[in-house]
């Protein structure tokens, strides 16, 4: 009898602190509302007046508004990099309002993502994997007095939801019903090698310097034995329509090619990337990216 009661008790004390541990009191916020007016604050309002206990943090504000893609690819290039049980709030959200899911995402390794299910998780739950997905219970765990409200779900549903999810006033099971482990996805290129051919997607830009990063994976990659000095071909489409075509040197760093040349790298995420050193490649070559932007890449000694 004592051992069994012994038992429980260590059971409830692991149970406690694998509590404490998947809601950290930290919230991370994204929006595409930018910071001329007083969205992100209010945002950020509600969330303490759950408790000031909460440490806030930003992602980013600065999303072109209703780029549910580009929110989907900063969720998956932040995420990995915060404590286990860190709350994320996204807010990329053109369809506020209608019949689309206001959901909680927790992934494998213990991190929530509070967002609307628009497309805004199809990267973050491939690449960190799908442990759970519950419908907010909007009865329960949204801001008292705003139910008339149906265009700030920001503010009124998915700011409170997370600061009570990581305050630790709901656990995750009180944000709602579970759900089947899916979201809703948008469609792209995913990276893969086809024969000695690399395929791939352009998720995002290096907006500041013109660079353009692909999804294809420095393991990928790897699997054609590429030496530094090693020219890759590499075709830009979008929608499929062949918009551009140049060669690149696999290089370690933008120096090893003169200035205004075309180069070939990985950048921070160990991803497959190009450039032109000093000069915008984007802009030379007219290139965007987005779920319809694709790269071909091929080394030039398979040709």
């Amino acid at each position: 009898m004592k051992k069994f009661i012994a038992y429980w008790i260590t059971l409830g004390m692991l149970l406690v602190v694998h509590s404490l541990k998947a809601q950290n009191k930290i919230v991370v916020f994204q929006s595409d509302f930018g910071l001329k007016d007083g969205a992100v604050s209010a945002m950020k309002g509600v969330a303490n007046t759950v408790s000031t206990d909460l440490k806030l943090y930003d992602l980013t504000h600065e999303i072109p508004a209703y780029n549910i893609w580009e929110a989907a690819f900063r969720l998956e290039q932040t995420v990995p990099y915060w404590p286990e049980g860190t709350v994320f709030v996204s807010v990329v959200d053109p369809g506020v309002g209608t019949s689309r899911k206001s959901v909680v995402l927790k992934t494998r390794k213990g991190h929530f993502i509070v967002t609307p299910d628009n497309g805004t998780l199809t990267l973050v739950a491939a690449s960190e994997g799908i442990a759970e997905v519950r419908e907010i219970d909007e009865a329960v765990n949204r801001r008292k007095g705003s139910g008339q409200s149906y265009t700030f779900h920001g503010r009124d549903v998915y700011a409170y939801t997370a600061a009570r999810l990581a305050a630790g006033t709901i656990t995750f099971e009180q944000v709602g019903p579970a759900l089947p482990a899916q979201v809703v996805t948008l469609p792209y290129q995913q990276a893969t090698l086809e024969g000695k051919v690399l395929k791939g997607n352009i998720p995002i830009l290096d907006i500041q310097y013109g660079n353009v990063w692909t999804n294809i994976n420095a393991s990928l990659l790897e699997q054609l034995h590429p030496k530094y000095g090693d020219i890759l071909e590499v075709t830009f489409y979008h929608q499929h329509k062949k918009i551009a075509t140049l060669k690149a040197p696999y290089s370690e760093t933008f120096g090893a090619v003169p200035e205004g040349k075309p180069l070939a790298y990985l950048n921070s995420l160990m991803q497959l990337s190009f450039a032109l050193n000093m000069a915008s490649l984007a802009e030379t070559y007219h290139i965007g990216s987005g779920s319809e932007w694709s790269v071909e890449v091929i080394l030039d000694r398979f040709k």
